[in-house]
């Protein structure tokens, strides 16, 4: 078993070999013949060798245990090729990184600036805007169990091992050796979880990445961009210029799970971990900062704040001077270790909050410099002080998130008390009730009455008297923004404000701790935002509370629903439309847009390349803060490896920089009427083509037959149902299983139907193919759509979709629809981009050509198993199984 190359086809056949001899030790002699024969045969169809029906027939007439066995196969299979390719991608950008200056880094961004004759206050300008938020999700996507996941990290860990170090054959061997025990070990571990994870559960997976990827890389990525920039631009200072935030234990939207005790313990895990690491990073400063001080002096202001300390901890500073009498440095990092062990306690002396320890450091740099020690204060010290301001004490500032129905409720209810009838009145009397009652001194409930009512109005009232508590133990920035769901109204934001107000979290004019978040996603709300907003921005009560929050209004897009609602063009053409008007009535009104995206990992819920997303946005929407969702398997595939998360940093945060130095350098960036006029034309068309489909009588049927649905509701992917209301409607159903089911039956359809429809209409009503293939070369939003619009056709495969599509009684009413808009999008694709062949990029050809034939045999499984009605445990646990190893084969579940 021999893992030495240097490249993904060698690491991928040694790992398929490897897996094999597993195979053949562990699974009886049948089922590795039968795996084999599967195998062969799948790679000879794909080849054009072999009959399209080889692949089936080997998987009809066996057994169920070998059913099983051959599910596992390829779904550990799939596993170990995306560690294949994720050390391949370390490789890459390594070896790109020792050519020069890699695209898209920072380093590239600075150079950019400079090669523009961009001046110092620009440079320093656009650094002082850029903020980038990248908000961790628990949504259920992650279809693989933790103690799988731990397993293939430790072989991951191996492979690095044999590609980065060199080795003696002794160790080989040995490695060699651990490699082979950990995939016995994986191929006898349970693949699929026996219980739905818990929120905490979902919420220590996030803190992982945080914990153990992001902290330590992030120092990394500052670095190399103050070390750029003291070369191009010495005079411009770094700010801050990342915040991590999080969803998982704070988003209460369609799950009954996320309770205030469930919030609260995550603001105290994700306190107590950060603290530790800074503990950790103290003391082995202490190790580091060993200089003798008594002869070199500390300098006058690290004296004072020594002198401080020892008024505020007598005992602990008396213990730290005479162990360290002539070490004034480790003097000093003893006593900040005392005072972040008492952070939140009851002893008093603690750091009262992040910006004291950066203070504390930054002393420690300044003496370091005085004596010349530079190089130590900006190896070891400045790191720390970039962790330490971006992850503050908090680790990750949690999100809270509702429905606006709930919220609703609960205001009709507690108003019911007072003699107010909310429920009856309209929406223009619903937003003067509202105002006045945050606007008069007196409260005019008391939340912390929440026992006094019953279901989702205790549950809502006990959540803003518990969001009090939490500000106040952890600060405001530990749990600062409340997203409302579904926001259709401006009194819908308004009763978020309310409830805000009533807890105290909000006290107008003056202090509002709470950016209150409308997250518009249905076509109504999207086309509506312009009155929404404006309702809202000329309102006395909420313009005091913008006003508190520094001019700064966060809006929330939501792609998922909005794809779902209208299809993948025509929501893609008003989410631009409309962040193009709320970045005119922001700058009417004088605010400041923050746009958050809810994106999700599958390209119809805008997943893709985030750096490429960020240049395509609209210039009037880039003020440099953009927040962005991460959910899914999309987290692992981008933060798990510290190579590729500190990648993904850099090019987010270039693309920032790009896009904030383009939005000043003039201009209105308007887009030539004729591509409007033609966009406009294809989405209408492309979302009248969509909603006939979904609104066919039979559709959601043949839905429920041609996907596996009813699979994946029931698999324990996350602790969040997988409809609102548990009822089986395409506009009940969540976006997540939605995707998820199409993306199963290799019919990527959200990702790109209407497409086709909506161009041919274009062109067909005098539109020209040049114009469209201008648009493509030169507007980077059409671009960037298109391209992904291109992956999901790429990954789509109508002979496989053809498969499931037998298994119901509407075949013939809806597949033959489906396959000429398949059909059309490809042409017209191509066309456009001037290729012959989807997708663009390569390494997505070279990809899929490696996948498919092992994808293959997972769908013709996964179909036998479905059009079974009487299946054993055995074969559903197969059947579940197929589901992730088809997940783990695309890359994508939703």
């Amino acid at each position: 078993m021999a893992l030495h190359g240097r490249d993904v086809e060698t690491d991928v056949h040694d790992l398929g070999a490897a897996l094999g001899d597993v195979l053949a030790e562990q699974a009886s002699p049948a089922a590795f013949d039968t795996v084999e024969r599967v195998r062969t045969d799948a790679i000879a169809h794909r080849r054009g060798d072999g009959p399209a029906g080889a692949v089936g027939d080997s998987l009809d007439g066996l057994d169920p245990a070998t059913r099983e066995a051959v599910a596992r196969a390829f779904t550990t299979y799939f596993e170990l090729v995306n560690l294949a390719e994720e050390r391949e991608r370390v490789r890459a950008i390594r070896e790109r990184a020792e050519g020069g200056t890699l695209a898209d880094s920072v380093a590239a961004a600075v150079e950019g600036l400079a090669a523009v004759d961009a001046d110092a206050g620009t440079v320093q300008r656009v650094l002082d805007d850029v903020l980038v938020q990248p908000t961790f999700t628990a949504h259920p996507t992650e279809a693989r169990r933790k103690t799988v996941k731990a397993k293939l990290r430790a072989v991951a860990g191996h492979l690095e091992t044999l590609d980065e170090r060199r080795l003696t054959d002794g160790e080989r061997d040995r490695i060699d050796r651990a490699l082979e025990a950990e995939l016995t070990s994986l191929w006898q571990t349970p693949q699929i979880r026996d219980r739905r994870p818990t929120v905490d559960d979902e919420a220590r997976n996030v803190q992982w990445y945080l914990e153990n990827v992001l902290f330590d890389v992030v120092g990394d990525v500052y670095d190399e961009l103050e070390r750029v920039l003291d070369e191009e631009y010495p005079s411009v200072t770094v700010p801050k210029l990342f915040e991590f935030r999080s969803w998982a234990g704070s988003d209460r939207d369609g799950n009954p799970h996320v309770t205030p005790d469930v919030t609260a313990r995550t603001l105290a895990r994700q306190r107590r971990v950060v603290l530790e690491r800074y503990r950790t990073e103290l003391k082995r400063l202490s190790g580091v900062l060993s200089q003798d001080t008594e002869e070199l002096g500390t300098g006058e202001r690290l004296a004072a704040s020594l002198a401080a300390d020892a008024e505020r901890l007598p005992a602990v500073a008396a213990d730290a001077a005479e162990r360290y009498p002539d070490e004034g440095y480790r003097a000093k990092l003893r006593l900040m270790r005392e005072r972040l062990d008492r952070v939140g306690g009851v002893r008093a002396g603690g750091y009262g909050g992040p910006e004291e320890l950066v203070a504390d450091l930054e002393l420690l740099v300044e003496s370091l410099r005085a004596n010349g020690a530079g190089v130590v204060a900006d190896v070891h010290v400045a790191p720390l002080v970039r962790q330490v301001e971006t992850f503050g004490f908090t680790l990750a500032t949690l999100d809270l998130r509702d429905h606006r129905e709930n919220h609703t409720e609960t205001v009709a209810a507690v108003l019911d008390r007072v003699g107010v009838d909310y429920a009856g009145q309209s929406e223009a009397e619903r937003v003067a009730t509202l105002t006045e009652a945050v606007l008069q001194d007196r409260p005019v409930v008391d939340v912390g009455d929440h026992a006094a009512f019953e279901g989702t109005t205790a549950r809502v009232l006990e959540r803003f008297d518990a969001l009090a508590d939490w500000h106040a133990e952890y600060g405001a920035e530990a749990i600062d923004t409340y997203c409302i769901s579904m926001t259709e109204e401006p009194s819908h934001v308004l009763e978020v404000l309310f409830l805000a107000d009533q807890a105290g979290v909000v006290d107008l004019p003056g202090y509002a701790g709470l950016d209150v978040v409308p997250l518009l996603e249905t076509e109504s709300a999207l086309s509506g935002a312009e009155r929404i907003m404006g309702t809202l921005f000329e309102n006395e009560a909420y313009a005091a509370a913008v006003e508190a929050r520094d001019g700064v209004q966060e809006i929330m897009l939501g792609y998922s629903d909005s794809n779902k609602e209208n299809g993948f063009l025509a929501a893609n053409w008003s989410l631009y439309e409309n962040q193009k008007r709320l970045g005119g009535i922001c700058e009417a009104h004088d605010v400041t847009l923050r746009l958050f995206h809810g994106r999700g990992g599958s390209i119809s819920r805008g997943g893709g390349p985030m750096h490429e997303a960020l240049l395509a946005l609209p210039p009037e929407t880039v003020n440099g803060q953009v927040k962005f969702t991460e959910q899914g398997e999309a987290i692992a595939e981008k933060y798990a490896n510290p190579d590729i998360a500190g990648r993904n940093l850099e090019q987010m945060l270039n693309a920032q920089i790009r896009a904030r130095h383009r939005a000043l350098g003039g201009g209105d960036g308007a887009v030539p009427a004729a591509w409007s006029d033609a966009l406009g034309t294809a989405a209408g068309a492309a979302r009248g083509a969509y909603r006939d489909l979904l609104e066919t009588e039979g559709f959601v049927s043949y839905f429920e037959s041609a996907t596996p649905i009813r699979v994946i509701e029931d698999l324990n992917l996350g602790s969040r149902p997988a409809s609102r209301s548990g009822e089986r409607t395409v506009e009940d159903l969540r976006a997540i299983p939605w995707v998820f089911s199409w993306t199963q039956a290799r019919c990527i359809l959200p990702g790109w139907y209407g497409l086709g429809t909506g161009l041919e209409t274009y062109l067909g009503d005098g539109g020209d193919i040049g114009t469209v293939r201008e648009m493509y070369h030169e507007w980077p939003f059409f671009r960037t759509m298109l391209d992904r619009a291109a992956m999901a056709l790429a990954k789509t495969d109508l002979d496989i979709a053809a498969e499931y599509a037998t298994l119901a009684d509407e075949r013939d009413r809806f597949f033959p629809r489906i396959e000429a808009e398949y059909d059309r999008c490809v042409d017209l694709v191509e066309r456009i981009t001037d290729r012959d062949r989807l997708p663009a990029r390569q390494w997505l050809r070279a990809k899929l050509d490696r996948r498919n034939p092992y994808v293959d045999p997972l769908n013709h499984l996964q179909v036998r198993l479905l059009d079974r009605t009487d299946r054993s445990d055995r074969e559903e646990r197969t059947l579940r199984l197929t589901v992730k190893g088809i997940a783990a084969g695309l890359k994508s579940t939703g």
